[in-house]
């Protein structure tokens, strides 16, 4: 354009304005402001006549320029041809750019990232929507026009015929960069070098190939120098795994791996501060050892113990009455966990040894055996009440040193029974006549009242106005066999809450309003832990603080400030991570931080069935929000499994998805033939009678595999075989004697991690406190603290379950008490 054309007036406020036509749009001054309005946006101007005023408008610019007055009705007109021939002009120039941007990518066989797509469509003009994208390309749904949707799927499309294209000339690379030739899908994974890459891993699906692979190809085709490549891993183990991998790959590839860099987030962390301040700070020494760590919670509790007597006393009443089956739901009450032989019946053993019908009466049992106060269980009401429509009156609990009986009614906070319990409350009124009609003394207690409220506090106060005196004392032994939460437990599950609250940096008025919204069903269950949180977490930071030290939550966090102020500048263009579903929300910030300036590539790597890390600070959110949490691109499915057999994977997928949480996905085992009974494949259950015959089965099943292999049933001179246990303390399940032929070893299921056998046994599937799955691991609190909190029941023992499955190539023994079975028993066979 030789002579910009101008156009002037005033605002309605007096203000002078000129509106110049330029090359790329128009320029809008106002005062000593100037705006550019670029040709593709030159909609936003619209001119209005009114009788003689003509008064343009203009979107998306400050309040005082969107109306502008002093237009003749000439200058109006020449107004909107010039913002029809911008319009014009910029389609021609951005059809260009688009067709110049494709042309590129196929030239060079390189992938088109969103970051190209996202600046292609901040410049698409709006007249583009009725712009045909191929001349004659036409769908089912009618011709692609290059709307912003049209636009995409074009763009997708030409990303597909790349891919294929890529995969053709660069096949001998893929059969090569590892061991054993790359899948079709891993190798999509790896030539899809978009900007954000989700990489949905099922477990056995060599999705470490993929990240060593990914690294050689970026190297390769120049996409990356070596020293731009960071792999970030959950611990050391892994990180030099895939640095071993990595130098041995890239030689045999001829590639160099120098600068190539595979580390932990804790270390990279560490660099991070290091780099940005001159000064690399000092982990607490008490955090390099899983036990310091707690011993050192132990410590801080034990001395608020002695300065407050009120904390020790919410400390012993949180661990010994509310800490078991934390969450109940009224509607599906908590399974039975043991055997009462005398009554032939499923209940729930209370401290004392005594076996209750519910949860909410051991919850009374319990309150009182740790007050020290007589009761029997359901004692005959001592005045004959058989008749036509009752049989003889069994009242809950009886007092004896006061006569006063008790009545712990099943009813919600809104006074109504479980469904399907028709005529309970006709039942409750008999016996409260009963009571009244005989003079007998009758408290009671509501199932929501103890399990949601202060029941239990009330009660309390009756008693003793019936003259009961109380003797609280927490280290009352319990009867034998019956398991009560320690203090270690209950300091670990505030060790998990603390590792969320600052992996979000979170403080108390944020958590409060968290827990006013309602997130938890039991909000006087999480007060009190909150009421004992708080102090702990003080004086943690305080000690951390007194030695001039961080904790690796409040180091990382540091690191991703230091990225995001730029005080530390990332070199690194290519970014990828594992086990993206370990990750915490500080891991997923110092990522997000790694990748903000243009031209940065994060490949994630997880699977959301196997988060089983929420004590360490994992976040399900992370992966299964990946694009909230990182920005838009494609997710790549690997979904062949060359681990289980088709059977056990199909078994366990079932499983898993009942959480609707879970991202969807359908797995595939290269293991596609029918189960071998003879050998021992598939997923088989053995019930015991009780948890001493469980070494038995053990060594049963180790026998039946041992003679297979002798008939020939199982064509190996020996297997593996896996005893995953739930707890540590599962190691004593384990038989005396291993046969010959069996390498034989034993396992937690979260140690089992990434490991694979033969054949896996999973003992003391039982339901109960310590059992599987734990009443006492996953624990509802700590969903407070994260970003995406997962309140299905049982959510993460459910995956916890759904790994030890799939850590085996042939088959699965479930071993199970017969009459206390575990829920996910029950639910699975």
């Amino acid at each position: 354009m030789a002579v910009p054309v101008i156009w002037r007036g005033t605002t309605p406020h007096g203000e002078d304005w000129v509106l110049v036509r330029r090359d790329d749009g128009f320029a809008l001054r106002l005062g000593h402001e100037e705006m550019h309005i670029p040709g593709s946006g030159s909609d936003r101007i619209s001119v209005t006549r009114r009788w003689w005023r003509t008064t343009l408008t203009v979107a998306g610019v400050p309040e005082r320029a969107r109306v502008l007055n002093g237009l003749s009705g000439e200058e109006g007109r020449r107004l909107e041809q010039a913002v029809q021939e911008a319009l014009s002009s910029s389609l021609t120039v951005w059809t260009e750019n688009l067709s110049t941007t494709i042309e590129t990518a196929w030239h060079d066989l390189k992938w088109i990232t969103e970051e190209e797509v996202a600046a292609l469509l901040s410049t698409r003009p709006a007249t583009a929507d009725q712009e045909p994208a191929v001349a004659g390309h036409t769908r089912e749904a009618g011709p692609l026009w290059l709307t912003e949707e049209g636009t995409r799927s074009w763009l997708r499309t030409v990303n597909d015929e790349i891919a294929t294209a890529i995969a053709q000339q660069q096949r001998q690379f893929f059969d090569t960069v590892e061991s054993s030739p790359l899948t079709d899908e891993q190798a999509r994974a790896v030539m899809t070098y978009d900007n954000r890459v989700n990489v949905i891993a099922a477990a056995g699906s060599g999705k470490t190939s993929v990240m060593v692979a990914r690294a050689a190809y970026a190297v390769s085709r120049g996409l990356a120098k070596p020293e731009e490549i960071v792999l970030l891993a959950f611990n050391k183990d892994a990180a030099t795994e895939l640095q071993t991998r990595i130098r041995r790959r890239f030689a045999a590839a001829g590639l160099p791996a120098e600068g190539v860099e595979a580390t932990t987030f804790h270390a990279f962390g560490l660099k991070v501060i290091g780099r940005a301040t001159g000064r690399k700070p000092t982990v607490a020494p008490w955090l390099t050892n899983n036990s310091d760590e707690l011993n050192v919670l132990a410590e801080i509790v034990a001395e608020l113990k002695d300065r407050d007597p009120r904390f020790r006393y919410a400390w012993d009443w949180f661990r010994l009455l509310l800490f078991t089956r934390p969450d109940e739901d009224f509607t599906e009450p908590a399974a039975p966990d043991t055997w009462d032989s005398a009554r032939r019946a499923t209940g729930y053993r209370a401290m004392d040894g005594t076996t209750v019908k519910s949860e909410g009466e051991r919850w009374v049992a319990n309150f009182l055996y740790l007050h020290g106060v007589s009761y029997e269980y359901e004692r005959p009401y001592p005045h004959d009440t058989a008749d036509a429509e009752h049989r003889q009156y069994h009242p809950d609990f009886y007092y004896p040193d006061i006569d006063v009986w008790h009545e712990h009614w099943g009813l919600d906070a809104n006074g109504n029974p479980r469904p399907g319990w028709t005529d309970y409350l006709d039942g409750m009124e008999w016996k409260r006549q009963l009571h009244r009609q005989h003079g007998t003394t009758l408290v009671e207690t509501t199932w929501a009242e103890v399990m949601q409220g202060d029941g239990l506090s009330r009660l309390e106060k009756e008693l003793v106005g019936h003259g009961i005196r109380l003797d609280w004392n927490p280290d009352r032994p319990p009867a034998r066999g019956v398991k009560v939460v320690t203090d270690a437990d209950l300091l670990r599950l505030v060790r998990t809450f603390m590792l969320h609250v600052k992996a979000n940096s979170l403080d108390r008025q944020e958590v409060k309003r968290r827990l006013d919204a309602g997130l938890l069903r039991n909000r006087r269950r999480s007060s009190i832990f909150l009421d004992l949180y708080w102090p702990i977490h003080d004086a943690w930071q305080a000690r951390l603080a007194e030695g001039g030290y961080v904790d690796f939550e409040d180091m990382l966090v540091q690191a991703a400030d230091h990225l995001e102020s730029g005080r530390y500048v990332s070199p690194y263009r290519l970014v990828m991570v594992d086990e993206l579903q370990d990750a915490s929300q500080a891991r997923a910030r110092l990522t997000r931080a790694l990748i903000s300036r243009p031209g940065r590539h994060l490949l994630a790597v997880g699977d959301d069935w196997q988060s089983i890390n929420r004590f360490a600070g994992a976040d399900l959110s992370v992966v299964t929000g990946f694009h909230d949490q990182f920005g838009p691109g494609p997710t790549v499915h690997l979904t062949t499994t060359f681990r289980c057999h088709q059977s056990i994977s199909d078994t366990a997928a079932r499983f898993v998805i009942k959480n609707p949480a879970q991202v969807r996905k359908t797995v595939t085992s290269v293991h596609d033939r029918p189960v071998d009974r003879a050998a021992h494949e598939g997923v088989q259950l053995r019930t015991v009678a009780s948890a001493a015959e469980v070494p038995r089965a053990i060594g049963d099943f180790l026998t039946r595999l041992c003679d297979a292999i002798h008939g020939g049933a199982i064509t190996a001179d020996s297997v593996s075989v896996d005893v995953l246990g739930r707890y540590h303390q599962d190691r004593n399940l384990m038989p005396q004697a291993t046969p010959a032929g069996i390498r034989l070893a034993f396992r937690t299921i979260h140690s089992a991690k990434g490991l694979e056998a033969d054949y896996v046994v999973i003992p003391n599937l039982s339901a109960g406190s310590y059992a599987f799955p734990s009443r006492i691991a996953d624990d509802p609190v700590p969903a407070l603290a994260m970003t995406g909190g997962d309140t299905y029941p049982h959510a993460e023992e459910r995956r916890l379950f759904y790994v030890a499955l799939t850590r085996v190539r042939r088959g699965v023994l479930l071993i199970s008490p017969e009459h206390n079975p575990s829920p996910f028993v029950t639910e699975l066979i």
